[in-house]
């Protein structure tokens, strides 16, 4: 009975040896290990912030209808119905060759001007082995005038050969830092053809948030602060002074649709014309209601 007893204590302390010394390799394995890398997802609720482009690219193989519409000042007063009866609007596709790579095309009501960009996610944000703190996304477009320059004929300006052609560079930075609170810089960098001067560089720096209030509804801010010398602020057409861009709206998504209601001084709904082409002073009232619809659709049949 003794030694059955002994024999016993002896196998219960070698099993529990074993099994300590396992757990201490799987331990071991465990901190040998990196964690593994996880992607941060919906930074922000679609491609454009408000008036500008967000880091979001549209998913490989999918295809984003998007309608632009913005009118009138609000401060036109009741003839004008508040702006309402005036409106300009922009229709663009926009299509995923990956989930990193986006092509997109569109045609403004404004000077009649049909854009081309092409979008590409350099670095997404993640946590764990090679972690990065931030997205960025590279964006390169072409905006090509095409209203006819009899038009304008009286002006020496604008509407030439030489200024049909506008190109707009931008690098797109964003950071999630919670599930609410996203926050976007963008360097841009905007060349106006000139056909007196040779091409002319704007440069400007975007900075834009989101902020969710529930599942389904986020409020935004955007604005643009531009370096500009004393001549560069008349860059409108007719040589009006031009003012920075700011926005304030609201994103609310439903199913495969996201709506974004705004207010902004910009009445232009693409780069070189929200930043070289603002004529209104949004704290002095010269504001403009506006909203971007989008929908998706899917070609790929596997998902």
């Amino acid at each position: 009975m003794k030694y059955s007893l002994f024999f016993f204590l002896l196998s219960g302390l070698c099993l529990c040896g074993q099994t300590s010394f396992a757990q201490d390799d799987d331990l071991l394995k465990s901190l040998d290990q990196p964690a593994a890398k996880t992607y941060t997802t919906a930074t922000f609720k679609g491609t454009r912030l408000m008036n500008g482009h967000t880091i979001e690219t549209v998913k490989g193989k999918h295809l984003d209808f998007l309608i632009s519409h913005r009118f009138g000042r609000l401060n036109s007063g009741v003839d004008n119905f508040y702006g309402m009866d005036e409106a300009y609007i922009r229709l663009g596709l926009d299509y995923g060759i990956t989930d990193r790579f986006t092509v997109g095309m569109g045609r403004s009501s404004i000077q009649k001007t049909v854009d081309m960009y092409a979008k590409y996610r350099l670095l997404r944000q993640s946590t764990g082995e090679h972690s990065s703190p931030v997205s960025i996304t590279l964006l390169a477009s072409d905006a090509i005038v095409t209203q006819p320059t009899r038009e304008n004929a009286t002006s020496t300006l604008y509407y030439n050969n030489g200024e049909r052609q506008n190109w707009t560079f931008q690098a797109l930075i964003a950071r999630k830092f919670n599930e609410k609170f996203s926050l976007q810089l963008t360097p841009t960098f905007v060349t106006l053809g000139k056909a007196e001067t040779g091409p002319e560089t704007v440069a400007a720096l975007g900075v834009g948030g989101r902020y969710k209030i529930s599942k389904r509804v986020s409020v935004n801010a955007e604005y643009y602060a531009r370096f500009l010398s004393s001549d560069q602020r008349n860059t409108a057409p007719g040589g009006a002074t031009t003012y920075n861009a700011f926005a304030v709206g609201v994103d609310i998504e439903t199913g495969g649709h996201v709506f974004q209601l705004h207010f902004t001084n910009a009445q232009g709904m693409i780069e070189k014309q929200f930043l070289t082409q603002t004529t209104g002073n949004f704290f002095r009232g010269d504001i403009h209601y506006g909203f971007n619809i989008s929908r998706t659709f899917s070609f790929d049949h596997k998902r």
